[in-house]
């Protein structure tokens, strides 16, 4: 899986926006979650609703996203937030590292072609591979007829050769030895 697609397998839908977790985000710009979000805090005027938002434990509990853990200690003390398209470009000026830069381009285009491939309806894909099965379906019939015309063809050529096969053999039939032609040595009993 390239860089793209992991990008894109941590690009989820909740309340109908495309988000990316907060512990995601952290572990692609190599930093702790905990400092992601310390970094969010300071800069919080950044970050209006529509560029981030926390989740609710309801949507943590029902969510295949976020799993939490039954054993103690291991179950979520804060809920996580999630980032926007918006959110995630506005991180790339509160994180200022080389890593946090490289890493949001590769997230911008990660959330582009997730946009383009949406935008592309899957109608639109099956009409282009229903358009190209017809053109090759009127291909193959094409070469078919092609192919039917030439053993049409070869079919009066074979009648031909048959019918003449058929005369020669005709004519065998009515053969007759004719005299031989050329010079006859004397027979050496004539002489005598």
């Amino acid at each position: 899986m390239d860089n793209l697609q992991l990008i894109q397998s941590k690009i989820h839908e909740i309340r109908g926006q495309r988000v990316m977790l907060d512990r995601d985000l952290a572990e692609m710009y190599g930093v702790e979650t905990k400092v992601l979000n310390q970094a969010v805090k300071r800069n919080i005027d950044r970050f209006p609703e529509d560029f981030m938002f926390q989740l609710t434990k309801e949507e943590c509990l029902r969510s295949q996203i976020v799993t939490l853990k039954t054993e103690q200690g291991k179950h979520l003390k804060y809920m996580p937030h999630v980032f926007t398209e918006m959110g995630v470009a506005m991180l790339s000026s509160v994180l200022r590292s080389s890593t946090a830069i490289q890493v949001n381009i590769s997230i911008m285009r990660a959330f582009v072609a997730v946009r383009q491939m949406l935008s592309n309806p899957i109608e639109s894909r099956v009409e282009r591979i229903e358009t190209q099965v017809r053109e090759l379906r009127q291909y193959m019939e094409e070469v078919l007829v092609d192919q039917n015309d030439i053993n049409e063809d070869t079919m009066v050529q074979l009648e031909l050769i048959n019918q003449t096969l058929a005369e020669l053999q005709a004519k065998d039939r009515g053969f007759q030895e004719r005299p031989r032609i050329g010079y006859r040595l004397p027979n050496c009993n004539d002489e005598k």
